[in-house]
């Protein structure tokens, strides 16, 4: 190939620049022109590209969000939409794509492949929710973002002899939940994978830990359950304790990436292009057990990722 696209597509997440930045200087290094696709599948139908060279991704590895944006395309979800994508494509010279993104965005560069142009997906999103990876880019930031905002919020609690009730992001996965909740030592995790009785899994811990002499409670809840607010309400009604609910919102998604995001990252997006390279398209690139590797799309889709038990009841072991 002599020409190959990148686009980010869905939600933004750190590392997403880092990945950008991999395709494009490893798809010089081969000797191809990449050409930066703005907006997403959108930019791919109207043709909002840019040429880009070493120096456009210079200055970027450590910004969050994605210099060429990002958009949900309603689109690309009918065929019609596809088809004006590949043809655009070809009007463009270019021969093969990276897309950089979730399942949704998979999904399109599957249609793609399908549809005759080559695509390459790199799971970007801080929910960590594709099957077929380890880790998906963003997480790490996220979590950290996230454990940074709580420990504050703890500080805060312990001086009212507060209960925290906190929303962190996690639509249909509760990953962001679990790993926070064990690393600030929450009393419990809402997740959207696990059934929750409030009495027993809430109310319950507080109540044992007053009588140990507690001075503040975290409880931990994914955006997937929600009713924050609500669960606050109903806390202090039955525990006598003040609680105070947070939605940590949108700040979970931006900041400067971790190295654990830009080295993988960056390793994905050499991966991509070494595919696009040899003529290889229709692969999601994944981490498996620390090593690079690369699944047929539609066997990537089809994977369905279980979160375990495990750090739930770690979590509150420790939470004593």
């Amino acid at each position: 190939m002599k020409k190959i696209g990148v686009l980010t597509s869905g939600g933004d997440a750190p590392g997403m620049n880092a990945a950008i930045r991999a395709v494009v200087r490893s798809g010089i290094y081969y000797g191809m022109e990449v050409i930066g696709i703005h907006k997403g599948y959108n930019g791919l139908i109207s043709g909002d590209v840019e040429v880009m060279t070493a120096r456009s991704v210079s200055d970027i590895l450590h910004r969050g969000g994605t210099i060429l944006q990002t958009a949900r395309c309603l689109e690309f979800k009918e065929q019609a939409g596809v088809l004006k994508g590949v043809e655009s494509a070809k009007k463009m010279g270019i021969e093969g794509l990276v897309v950089i993104g979730g399942d949704g965005s998979f999904r399109g560069a599957r249609d793609l492949s399908a549809a005759g142009l080559p695509t390459v997906g790199i799971p970007g999103t801080i929910d960590n929710d594709i099957a077929c990876t380890d880790y998906t880019i963003g997480f790490d930031t996220a979590l950290n973002t996230a454990r940074d905002a709580i420990d504050k919020i703890r500080d805060t609690a312990r001086s009212h002899e507060r209960c925290s009730v906190v929303e962190v992001m996690g639509r249909d996965a509760g990953y962001i939940a679990a790993y926070v909740a064990m690393a600030c030592g929450a009393e419990a995790a809402i997740v959207p994978e696990q059934p929750f009785d409030f009495e027993r899994d809430i109310i319950e811990p507080i109540k044992e830990g007053k009588k140990r002499g507690k001075e503040q409670n975290l409880i931990i809840v994914a955006e997937g359950v929600g009713g924050s607010v609500e669960m606050a309400k109903r806390i202090e009604k039955e525990t006598g304790i003040e609680t105070r609910a947070t939605i940590l919102g949108h700040i979970q998604r931006g900041g400067s990436p971790t190295v654990t995001d830009r080295i993988t990252a960056s390793q994905m997006g050499v991966h991509a292009v070494q595919l696009l390279a040899k003529g290889i398209g229709n692969r999601i690139v994944a981490r498996q057990r620390e090593e690079i590797v690369d699944f047929d799309i539609m066997e990537g889709l089809n994977m369905k990722k279980k979160m375990g038990n495990e750090l739930l009841d770690i979590s509150k072991i420790l939470s004593m």
